[in-house]
């Protein structure tokens, strides 16, 4: 303290009151190293949920089998050794399976291409131009809304009951959702960068596939996923009405039911929706690959 801080005010008798600052050296906190799991310790979380739900449904299947049906209604859900004796086990049945599946998984496919070429067209058309969407998107909803039981007759009379039909069947249920999750992804655009892409006098055509496609890719992708499993649907159901050609899971399971042959039944419905899933994760894998390095909804 200096002398002046110390001297007694004359003029009150009273000492000023002085401030002393104390500076203290504290210490930073530092935040805790956070571990991060082994390879095994990782692998082992992904694999173990799904694993452990698989095993409780087996385990309610043989539940529902030897405890609440009766031998005599057994046949309604034989357990699941008895579909993999007849189903899979069997080379005479799995062969009529996977010839039924290889027929679906090319209409499937077929469909799913030709959803996705229109689909992005549409989409593309529409994003450029209000016009174009106020046009053609109520009938691409009218087109969704139909009940595909009540199309599937129609588009037979139209363009025969054969491999087309089929196709077409598969493309009208794949096609919407990549339209709408399109058009999302293409007018969801900050408006921020399209300002900063105007006054840098950059062209329509170049600002489209160097700012609005990328930045519409996580939308189109989600809907890939989604139109992959419909496609699946519609080849399965158009194969129940169409019986010309080749016969694909479809018209198995149909015939399966009708003689009551329950275990090649489930057999062909876990083929079925073994295709389903193996398009779902082609699609993630690819969305992953193409999101993963600057995209948050595809890191780990």
């Amino acid at each position: 303290m200096t002398a002046a801080e110390t001297e007694t005010d004359l003029s009150t008798g009273e000492r000023p009151v002085t401030t002393i600052e104390t500076t203290r050296s504290v210490p930073e906190k530092t935040a805790p190293a956070v571990r991060k799991p082994s390879r095994i310790t990782a692998l082992l979380m992904t694999v173990l949920p799904p694993v452990a739900v698989f095993v409780v449904f087996i385990g309610i299947w043989y539940f529902v089998s030897y405890v609440l049906l009766s031998e005599r209604r057994r046949f309604l859900l034989p357990p699941p050794h008895a579909v993999l004796k007849v189903g899979v086990f069997n080379w005479d049945n799995l062969s009529e399976i996977l010839d039924g599946l290889k027929m679906t998984t090319i209409v499937a496919l077929s469909g799913f291409v030709i959803a996705i070429v229109l689909g992005l067209v549409f989409a593309i058309l529409m994003s450029q131009a209000k016009w174009v969407e106020r046009s053609f998107y109520p009938y691409a909803v009218i087109l969704q809304t139909l009940p595909i039981l009540a199309m599937t007759p129609l588009v037979g009379l139209w363009f025969g009951y054969g491999l087309s039909s089929r196709i077409i069947i598969c493309t009208i249920l794949a096609l919407f959702p990549i339209i709408t999750t399109t058009l999302f992804g293409l007018k969801s655009v900050e408006p921020s960068q399209r300002d900063l892409f105007k006054l840098m006098k950059v062209g329509r055509l170049e600002r489209f596939w160097r700012l609005d496609f990328p930045s519409a890719l996580p939308s189109i992708l989600t809907g890939l996923r989604t139109s992959g499993g419909l496609a699946v649907i519609g080849a399965i159901v158009a194969d129940f009405f169409f019986r010309q050609g080749k016969p694909g899971i479809g018209r198995l399971l149909d015939v399966y039911r009708t003689n009551l042959e329950t275990e090649r039944l489930y057999a062909a419905l876990i083929f079925s929706s073994l295709l389903g899933i193996i398009l779902f994760v082609l699609n993630t894998v690819i969305t992953q690959r193409v999101l993963k390095n600057w995209h948050a909804s595809a890191r780990d």
